[in-house]
């Protein structure tokens, strides 16, 4: 069957991932499209996996893909707008005002999911600040009564910034009020690339992604996009409740590394993972925090001791909370 889909469908993945451009309203910089990626399971189901990237990110990891239909679910994966798949020549890249902007997208593929596709339970996969993206969304589903996932499996969710106290408090007013007058200016920022390093097979990692839509030196951070995550935040750590369990996986350490070492493999160095554990509470009512040993920022990407140990972990997890 896959032979003879058109190659409008194929996605930049190959066989068997398709793709589907998703139409949304304009928004202040024109026209928006999402993207949603889908493998079909293997097996006929009624389960199925929302995946969501973080910034500066795009879906690549077909893996993880792979990993979910071993275990009976379709998988779906979406690019969210001004990303990746979805980044249009007149946009921004990565850029939004508010975070609440995504539930757009992210209804449109939970509708496609269940009401077009017919699965019943959906597990929402996430890595990031797609973490953050998913939980408010989920939250505001559950407030207004609305259907929610089954579970979500938080891949190294981003829940507050790192840095000093000042940073996080002084700082955030300050960008409070540069967010709202100039959205567009860039955040001065030092970027270390050995994060990419460790991951892409051309350096010193084992997977091929675009460095188009996934950059080393990652894309700029702007003081709008920035004050809608900080608000984000906010929210956060004020108390959500998403309406399902919660799996949220860590690395077991943080190094922040502006140079190569091999501690960089098996370390976090985009966030810091005593926040995720401190905050990762207020996502909900039903939380399990897991700290996977030898783990990366992206802890399904870590080598392959710590990204088994994390498949095996959401197995578990998922056969004991869905």
């Amino acid at each position: 069957m896959l032979d003879r889909i058109p190659d409008r469908l194929r996605d930049v993945l190959g066989d068997p991932f398709v793709a589907e451009t998703v139409e949304l309203p304009d928004d202040y910089e024109g026209r928006v499209v999402a993207t949603l990626v889908h493998r079909p399971a293997d097996d006929t189901t009624t389960r199925a996996v929302l995946y969501v990237h973080g910034f500066c990110d795009y879906f690549f990891q077909a893996g993880i893909a792979e990993f979910f239909g071993s275990q009976g679910y379709a998988f779906y994966a979406m690019d969210l707008r001004k990303y990746g798949r979805s980044l249009l020549p007149h946009q921004t890249p990565n850029f939004c005002l508010d975070l609440a902007e995504y539930d757009a997208e992210l209804d449109e593929a939970y509708r496609i999911i269940t009401d077009r596709d017919g699965h019943g339970e959906v597990v929402v996969v996430a890595h990031s600040t797609g973490g953050l993206v998913v939980a408010l969304w989920a939250d505001r589903r559950r407030a207004e009564s609305r259907p929610t996932p089954t579970a979500f499996v938080l891949n190294s969710p981003w829940l507050d910034i790192q840095g000093s106290m000042l940073l996080r408090t002084v700082g955030t007013r300050a960008l409070e009020q540069v967010g709202m007058r100039r959205p567009y200016q860039v955040i001065p920022r030092s970027v270390s690339p050995v994060y990419v390093e460790s991951l892409h097979r051309d350096h010193r990692g084992e997977w091929d992604f675009d460095l188009a839509w996934k950059p080393a030196d990652s894309f700029p951070v702007r003081a709008g996009w920035l004050r809608a995550v900080r608000r984000g935040h906010r929210q956060l750590h004020g108390g959500l409740d998403v309406g399902a369990p919660v799996l949220v996986l860590t690395a077991a350490r943080t190094l922040f590394a502006t140079a190569w070492s091999d501690d960089t493999t098996t370390s976090d160095v985009v966030l810091d993972v005593k926040q995720i554990a401190r905050w990762a509470p207020q996502l909900g009512r039903q939380v399990t925090i897991a700290r996977i040993d030898g783990a990366m920022h992206d802890v399904y990407l870590s080598a392959r001791p710590a990204r088994e140990s994390a498949f095996a972990l959401t197995s578990r997890w998922l056969r004991a909370f869905t």
